[in-house]
């Protein structure tokens, strides 16, 4: 394959499962663009109301902030050639589950990660999923073999 892949990182934003991807990916040479959400949980938060202006009730406050990130969320799964999404076990990623679907009603092929604990949990999502890891490490491993048609 000689063209490079645009790869969407989808899922949970509080460990460095994005770094690692993104540091194995380098030391790989892989051709790979890695796009993702805001990962900044404040800015992801609050974005609707610093840009739109402020809100009373918590629900349109929310309903804003969703909507724009929907903007960015949308635009990069639909022009991913892969959607990688982690699901971690500290919170619960309703978000990641979403990007999931979407990612399959599009037929991108798709990826989770995630810890052996929540596979019975996340039996359909992972049902969908082409490849099913537990490591960073193991995404990049699938990237390269994609890429490159060896282990």
């Amino acid at each position: 394959m000689s063209q490079s892949l645009s790869v969407y990182l989808s899922g949970e934003i509080h460990t460095d499962w994005r770094e690692r991807i993104a540091d194995g990916v380098q030391a790989a040479s892989l051709p790979v663009v890695l796009t993702g959400p805001v990962a900044n949980h404040a800015s992801s938060d609050e974005c609707g109301v610093a840009i739109l202006g402020d809100e009373t009730v918590s629900f349109w406050k929310d309903h804003k902030g969703a909507k724009l990130n929907a903007i960015r969320t949308r635009t990069l799964i639909e022009k991913a050639d892969v959607v990688v999404v982690r699901f971690g076990d500290k919170y619960r990623q309703w978000n990641a589950a979403f990007d999931a679907g979407f990612a399959a009603a599009l037929n991108k092929p798709l990826i989770t990660l995630h810890d052996a604990p929540l596979t019975h949990p996340l039996k359909e999502v992972d049902a969908a999923a082409l490849a099913v890891a537990e490591t960073p490490d193991q995404v990049v491993r699938i990237l390269r073999y994609v890429i490159e048609g060896r282990l």
